[in-house]
């Protein structure tokens, strides 16, 4: 079972992770996500454990334990596939359905972030403006 690891220190490292989670069994894999221009850590990674009941009991125990001065949060990672559809260009194209000067009409300027014009308060503020 792949799980997500987030709200991490900068400072732990992937064998702090390895070390964490084989306290429950066999680890697979661990990574920490790096930022590719600076190589400092993401806050965030994943841990493989091949057995899915390990993987479970490490879940429940190590969900909000302090590492390195940060409450870590772990849960079962979602597939590849499913991740980064919501962001980028992908987002905007729902803003243009009322057409022109209405897509910020009811989303409350900026068309609700970027989702269709519909999420968000306020209405008719920033009617026509992003």
């Amino acid at each position: 079972m792949n799980m997500y690891v987030g709200n991490m220190s900068q400072d732990v490292t992937e064998e702090d992770l390895r070390v964490e989670f084989e306290a429950f069994g066999k680890v697979q894999s661990s990574a920490v996500i790096k930022d590719k221009f600076t190589g400092l850590s993401r806050g965030f990674g994943f841990v493989e454990m091949p057995a899915k009941e390990e993987a479970t009991a490490a879940m429940a125990a190590l969900n909000g334990k302090d590492i390195k001065g940060k409450a870590i949060s772990v849960n079962e990672a979602r597939p590849r596939e499913d991740r980064g559809g919501s962001g980028g260009g992908g987002g905007f194209r729902g803003g243009s359905g009322g057409g022109g000067g209405f897509r910020g009409g009811r989303g409350g300027g900026g068309g609700g972030g970027g989702r269709g014009g519909r999420s968000g308060g306020g209405g008719g503020g920033f009617r026509g403006g992003w």
